[in-house]
């Protein structure tokens, strides 16, 4: 079975001066990015690692496009193109645009789709963004799907680079949304549907140690961001994806502070985010697929830097699963009607000295920020919980608190799976 495209930590671009150019040129200011229209349509938002056999999230968004009538448009301008890809002569090997364009088209088509296409627009085909003929094939398209790689090359090629205008093709996309089409993305695909302040790499142990800078940066640990975002298609929150295999709750968190935004979703591999009719007052928020969603909730949490290092507190942490709904404008989580509150145990949370599953560890430790949430939840015995940083110098502790307006939920009653309002605090040791 092939890889998914977009699957692996941030890769390092190299060899494209257009693409460093437009997006290490970051403005100071949003005034000049524009506004997405509401929407009549919807996200399908697929936080990396979607699996050829995830019949429940391919079937959800083909449903979405039209049935067995749906047509996918399939862009994939965030992977390298062919011109850049040693192995692009191996269909086995490849991981190019046009060749991930292929994969995805055939699996829309293996999943029920009546017809997938590659939407021909990369970075050796950039013209393409403003081509009559590619707005023609858009134009014939009932849904679309965005690809993995790395969300700053599709800044380049569809918003004009540090322009940051839409391209046709992009106008085209969001015109259709507006109309009800749906629009998907995994991993990049995803993370391209942020307002303000989209992330552009960094890692959790030193975007916590050193905060976060506008720009994009060789070095993939380093916090990073655009300022004017990505396409605005979903503005109620930040986005992250990849976020319980990359352990990056703590950059979202540090992201959210530093820019002065109160919300976060964080995504999870293999599992989707559905936002209906985004932008709109009657915008609804669901989630599908085997892993789950978080929301880090900032509306109350304080900062403050000390000698020792950077602080939060009064954060908030809901994480949802399967079937759950969420009110982004009432900040409200809504557990799936077969789910019922958690009957806890006697058992205590286990330690955890890698909370953000850090790459240094060479062990590897499995064991997360939403592993040690979801211990917590289960036992009667702790009212809070703490969890470090494998890093040093200095180790952060992650500190988890059950307050009265916490709750878990569960299918079976006894295994925590939805988690409302957990309080989280961060603090140098």
């Amino acid at each position: 079975m092939r890889i998914p495209p977009g699957t692996g930590r941030r890769a390092i671009l190299a060899g494209t001066t257009l693409l460093v150019l437009a997006c290490t040129t970051a403005p100071s200011a949003h005034a000049g990015h524009r506004a997405s229209p509401p929407q009549r349509g919807s996200l399908v938002l697929i936080g990396g690692g979607l699996k050829e056999d995830n019949a429940q999230v391919y079937g959800e968004i083909i449903r979405r496009a039209g049935g067995s009538d749906a047509r996918i448009g399939v862009i994939t301008a965030a992977s390298i193109p062919q011109s850049q890809d040693p192995d692009a002569g191996d269909p086995d090997r490849c991981s190019n645009s046009a060749c991930n364009g292929d994969y995805y088209s055939s699996l829309f088509k293996k999943h029920g789709a009546a017809d997938a296409q590659w939407i021909p627009v990369d970075l050796d085909h950039i013209d393409n963004a403003d081509s009559d003929a590619v707005v023609a094939q858009v134009n014939s398209m009932t849904g679309f799907f965005f690809g993995g790689g790395d969300q700053a090359r599709y800044l380049t090629t569809l918003l004009h680079g540090a322009a940051h205008t839409d391209s046709r093709v992009l106008a085209a996309i969001r015109a259709k949304l507006a109309q009800g089409a749906v629009v998907a993305g995994s991993s990049a695909g995803a993370q391209i549907a942020s307002g303000p302040d989209m992330v552009s790499g960094g890692d959790s142990y030193q975007a916590l140690r050193d905060g976060s800078t506008p720009g994009y940066f060789e070095d993939p640990t380093r916090l990073g961001y655009f300022p004017d975002g990505g396409f605005g298609f979903l503005r109620t929150g930040l986005i992250d994806t990849h976020t319980g295999t990359s352990g990056r709750e703590g950059r979202a968190l540090r992201l959210a502070a530093d820019t002065g935004h109160d919300r976060v979703y964080t995504l999870d591999e293999n599992t989707a985010l559905i936002v209906d009719r985004p932008g709109t007052d009657g915008e609804s928020l669901s989630v599908l697929g085997p892993a789950g969603v978080g929301v880090l909730d900032l509306r109350d949490a304080r900062t403050r830097t000390t000698p020792a290092g950077w602080n939060l507190d009064r954060a908030r942490y809901t994480y949802l699963t399967d079937g759950d709904r969420y009110d982004a404008r009432g900040w409200t989580a809504l557990p799936d009607r077969t789910k019922r509150l958690l009957t806890p145990t006697d058992a205590p949370v286990p330690a955890n000295s890698d909370v953000f599953y850090s790459a240094a560890n060479p062990a590897g430790i499995p064991y997360s920020f939403r592993s040690t949430a979801r211990a917590l939840a289960s036992t009667r015995v702790q009212r809070t919980a703490t969890a470090s940083t494998y890093e040093t110098g200095p180790r952060f502790t992650v500190t988890f608190a059950k307050k009265s307006r916490f709750a878990a939920w569960s299918s079976d009653g006894t295994q925590a799976q939805t988690l409302i309002d957990m309080d989280i605090a961060v603090a140098p040791r």
